[in-house]
């Protein structure tokens, strides 16, 4: 269809997938034909019931701690987007530890004064490469942001050192951080931070709302050779993943998972005559208008039902372990070529990252180098020794990288997205959509692979033309 991106294109390799599939799609239809707003339990018992119950599945199919499940203190629910679901967090952070700190003072003016100064001394945190909803999430609530050094040195992960430094200098200006976002596979290179020396961090910081943001990754816990990533998730706050990226529901589904529901309840439950039934005065049913932002909900519960239902255990692991396959595939090619690319991360949940080598500075002569190894070519960035040589190398690299990029995205057949991490320009590479295939990745690996010789050739004739 002109004018649309298609997402479900096998050479679709840009973002993440937003995979759609017959399943989700009868699910989607079904709820449309209800159409039910679904705010609390009286409007629909079945919309507020069947979540619950798949959320449950959902949770013991990612193996995720049995503090997440309905049976606790916890539990899931759908929410549209991981967007939507840090603001959700980042908002109840806030009033959770206002709460803590001022909910003995008797109600009236002078409270509400305090409170309000607290709030303008409150810092929400994150990665230097966690989703930018974090950030937008402390807009929205009033409070400011820092983020968390996670350099290259630690493959892009906050470790658990980086982040006590960041509180410390913040506690040491006045501030409170109260809110953290831990990530399990980053937007630019799907690195995973330092899950269990954060676990253990935060028993230092028990106001410190934390939560973890797996909104693609978090797929793969459905396979068995993931799920060591999960104990620590016993220690934070809250979790989340978009079960409409990677795991076949159709577009909208996040789901959210909350260790102790009642630190969402505290902070949205207001009741209204007219909301007002006999069984939620009662406390009889869970009323997920309580657990969000929005009063409404769609019966976005129907979508995961069919998936579930009709892929099964091993259908869904089957699906994400060929992505994961097909990555560590182009990321074999990518590492076959050193004399024209370096990988910078990978391959990770089936993204490789990679940048492209620069033409050598100038040079009187330019000896031929075999493929598959390094050019040796590019050691005359130090050996002139110019003190910004690797500066000159990475602005060299990114410009390189960069042309590159645009070259093969502007050819339309591919559509490929870039990054820059720690100012590196990288390329990013992931081919998860349902009908991908190896021979796609060959494909886009040569297109690229040509780009890359014509462009350094280019550059590097520019360059000794001059001498």
């Amino acid at each position: 269809m002109p004018g649309l991106t298609h997402w479900q294109s096998p050479k679709y390799m840009a973002f993440f997938p937003c995979n759609s599939s017959f399943p989700g799609m009868l699910g989607e239809m079904y709820s449309g034909a209800f159409n039910a707003a679904a705010f609390n339990w009286i409007c629909s018992p079945a919309v507020t019931e069947l979540e619950t119950v798949v959320m449950d599945w959902v949770a013991k199919l990612l193996n995720l701690p049995e503090c997440y499940l309905s049976a606790g203190e916890g539990g899931g629910i759908i929410q549209g987007t991981a967007s939507e679901v840090v603001v959700t967090a980042v908002v109840a952070a806030r009033e959770r530890i206002l709460r803590r700190r001022y909910g003995h003072l008797p109600e009236g003016e002078e409270k509400m004064d305090m409170m309000a100064v607290a709030r303008g001394k409150l810092v929400a945190l994150g990665s230097e490469h966690a989703h930018s909803s974090t950030q937008k999430a402390a807009m929205i609530a009033g409070t400011r942001y820092r983020s968390v050094p996670a350099p290259q040195s630690t493959n892009f992960a906050v470790t658990a050192s980086a982040l006590r430094h960041t509180i410390s200098e913040l506690q040491a200006k006045g501030l409170e951080p109260f809110y953290f976002t831990a990530t399990l596979g980053s937007t630019a290179t799907c690195a995973i931070d330092a899950l269990s020396d954060i676990a253990d961090l935060a028993k230092e910081y028990p106001d410190l709302w934390i939560h973890v943001d797996a909104a693609y990754a978090g797929s793969a816990l459905v396979c068995p050779e993931y799920q060591h990533l999960c104990p620590p998730l016993a220690a934070f706050d809250s979790f989340n993943f978009n079960m409409h990226k990677w795991l076949l529901v159709n577009f909208d589904c996040s789901a959210f998972f909350i260790k102790r529901r009642r630190d969402l309840t505290d902070t949205y439950t207001l009741t209204p005559t007219y909301l007002r039934n006999e069984f939620t005065d009662q406390g009889l049913v869970t009323d997920y208008r309580d657990w969000q932002i929005p009063l409404g909900r769609r019966f976005r519960s129907l979508k995961v039902w069919f998936v579930l239902r009709t892929y099964g255990v091993k259908g869904l692991r089957a699906f994400l372990r060929k992505h994961i396959t097909l990555g560590e595939s182009f990321h074999a090619l990518v590492e076959s070529r050193k004399d024209i690319f370096t990988v910078v991360t990978g391959p990770a949940f089936g993204l490789t990252t990679f940048h492209v080598n620069p033409p050598p500075p100038a040079t009187p002569s330019s000896p031929s180098v075999p493929a598959n190894r390094p050019d040796p070519r590019h050691g005359a960035y130090a050996n002139d020794f110019t003190q910004d040589a690797e500066a000159r190398y990475r602005e060299d690299a990114n410009q390189v990288t960069k042309a590159v990029f645009e070259r093969v995205n502007s050819e339309g057949e591919f559509f490929l997205t870039p990054t820059v991490v720690s100012g590196i320009y990288i390329i990013r590479v992931v081919s998860a959509t349902l009908n991908a295939e190896e021979k796609w990745l060959k494909r886009v690996f040569d297109v690229l692979v040509k780009a890359a010789e014509e462009i350094t050739k280019a550059k590097e004739g520019a360059v000794n033309g001059k001498i």
